[in-house]
């Protein structure tokens, strides 16, 4: 078996002055000629580590440790293209005398999104099946700006003279069809973002409308995307291989973010390298070159998932996972018709 050190210098994809070393793994990620790494459930659950680093009511960061770079991937593509959600799919324009044009409105309510469970609509098998109350839900907007009686004489402010200057998502409202007053009696849909702008409009101008709303992954349309961005980098390491001189040390800190390396004590400290953007700066000075090393946790990842409003950040990943395990589980049930 290899060495300890050995086995750290795996995990390590080093970074050069102008190259990127080791970054492919094995052929099959994890395995080495002449060793046993069988799978063993077991150590794959001591291994696999996740940490939270910052939530918010839109956006978390975490870490995602021991796993291979195929696994992070895949969370990431299924949280932005398979993850489902409902969205403005059907416009009906009965009324728009406001200076957008219908297609142009059409298109920017289908970009709303929606605060809706998608687990309690079922999707639509094809575009032309019938909407019902089990896969469709409604939505109205109806909006008309009329003269502020109250406004004072002169005024010259749009916003004061009329109200509704604004189409706002907030004016969308859900209107329940058959048992949907039943269903979402405790969270009924709305627009997850209330002050989008859709359009503006002035003098008796009027828009009537109804949305059409059906489930669907961001595959299909972007619309359909739970997260406004989604994605991952590795962990970067900074090892020191010799001490810095005195006078080289501002200029050693000022070669990577705030925060990375700290002189306080009057030695190098690598204070927290998870700042690094890992620009190599510092590997563009001669005096530095041999007195540091770069590089990246291979099996560390570092996730920033920002949500559209559809799902609470922490929900995402979870929802990933879940799709992720029905995939796996067609695949076994492919494999055993295959073998019978």
């Amino acid at each position: 078996m290899p060495s300890t050190s050995e086995m750290e210098a795996r995990k390590l994809v080093k970074l050069g002055r102008e190259k990127v070393h080791d970054i492919s793994a094995t052929d099959f990620p994890g395995h080495h000629p002449g060793e046993s790494h069988h799978w063993d459930l077991e150590q794959f659950k001591a291994k696999l580590q996740v940490h939270i680093n910052s939530l918010s009511s839109s956006a978390i960061e975490f870490d995602l440790v021991g796993v291979d770079a195929s696994v992070a991937n895949a969370l990431r593509r299924i949280v932005i293209a398979e993850v489902p959600t409902v969205a403005i799919e059907t416009v009906y324009i009965w009324n728009n005398t406001s200076i957008v044009q219908d297609e142009v409105l059409a298109q920017r309510l289908g970009l709303v999104p929606l605060a809706v469970d998608p687990r309690k609509l079922h999707k639509k098998a094809s575009n032309d099946e019938e909407p019902t109350d089990l896969n469709t839900i409604v939505f109205d907007l109806v909006v008309e700006c009329e003269k502020n009686k109250e406004a004072k004489k002169g005024e010259t402010d749009p916003s004061k003279l009329w109200n509704n200057t604004e189409v706002l998502s907030s004016m969308i409202t859900f209107t329940p069809k058959g048992s949907q007053d039943q269903t979402f009696s405790s969270n009924p849909p709305r627009p997850a973002v209330g002050g989008i702008l859709l359009a503006k409009m002035r003098g008796s101008q009027k828009i009537v409308a109804e949305l059409h709303c059906n489930k669907g992954t961001g595959k299909e349309h972007a619309k359909w995307s739970p997260v406004a961005t989604a994605s991952y980098r590795l962990l970067p390491t900074i090892d020191l291989r010799g001490p810095i001189p005195l006078p080289l040390h501002s200029k050693f800190q000022s070669c990577f973010p705030p925060g990375v390396i700290d002189i306080s004590t009057g030695h190098v400290v690598v204070a927290d390298p998870r700042k690094d953007t890992v620009s190599r700066e510092v590997l563009r000075h001669p005096e530095f070159e041999d007195l540091v090393s770069l590089g990246r946790v291979r099996d560390h990842f570092i996730f920033s998932v920002e949500s559209a409003g559809q799902y609470f950040p922490e929900q995402l990943i979870v929802e990933a996972v879940g799709v992720l395990s029905s995939k796996l589980y067609a695949l076994k049930l492919s494999l055993n018709d295959l073998v019978l």
